[in-house]
């Protein structure tokens, strides 16, 4: 092999160092390219809990209503422990829109394809002006001793935790779910208890 051929070898191999590689011989070797990856893990590597994914995925058991705010694959975990009459609900959630306060209570009834399926917040004393059209926001009714608010603010990395300890114990049946909002929840009269479109929904059995 000629110096002008050995150099034209050379720079080839060179420019292509990042796709391909040179046989000893001086031919240019095949590199297969690895199969793309076009959805997230379930749960993601690293991660722990239940993965959001779309309300119409089979068997999930925590759906998304709005995938930028909460993107399929960001996880979910949520525990709850009751002893001598108290609650406490603790709430870990990984992968959400960095930087961003949401509201999150517990509710009523299961998540569905829809986000109004999981039904109104669960109250320890209920409302009594409450209706099915109309729910709670009297602050007497409405409030984080009366429900179990978790509002969270996530880091760059989208990662929060919340905990809340209530002076009671859910009733058998009757909490069947965990609701992520738009933002931080209000507590004025006539919007006490509101905070904002539910982009999210956890199925849990209290």
């Amino acid at each position: 092999m000629n110096t002008r051929r050995t150099a034209l070898i050379s720079g080839v191999c060179l420019a292509a160092l990042v796709t391909a590689a040179c046989s000893d011989d001086g031919d240019e070797a095949v590199v297969e390219t690895p199969p793309v990856t076009t959805t997230l893990p379930t749960p993601a590597p690293g991660m722990s809990g239940d993965a959001f994914q779309l309300p119409e995925t089979a068997d999930a058991d925590a759906f998304t209503y709005d995938d930028q705010a909460v993107p399929v694959g960001s996880t979910v975990d949520i525990d709850s422990d009751d002893e001598d009459g108290r609650t406490t609900v603790t709430l870990a959630v990984t992968g959400l829109e960095p930087n961003r306060a949401f509201g999150v209570h517990v509710h009523t009834q299961p998540c569905g394809p829809e986000p109004a399926d999981s039904g109104p917040h669960y109250q320890n004393n209920p409302d009594p002006a409450a209706t099915p059209d109309s729910p709670s926001t009297d602050p007497a009714y409405a409030n984080p001793q009366n429900e179990v608010w978790l509002d969270i603010t996530t880091d760059a990395y989208g990662d929060a935790q919340a905990s809340s300890t209530v002076d009671w114990e859910f009733r058998d049946g009757e909490a069947r779910s965990v609701v992520i909002h738009d933002h931080h929840t209000m507590t004025g009269p006539g919007e006490a208890g509101t905070a904002g479109d539910r982009l999210a929904c956890i199925d849990e059995d209290f």
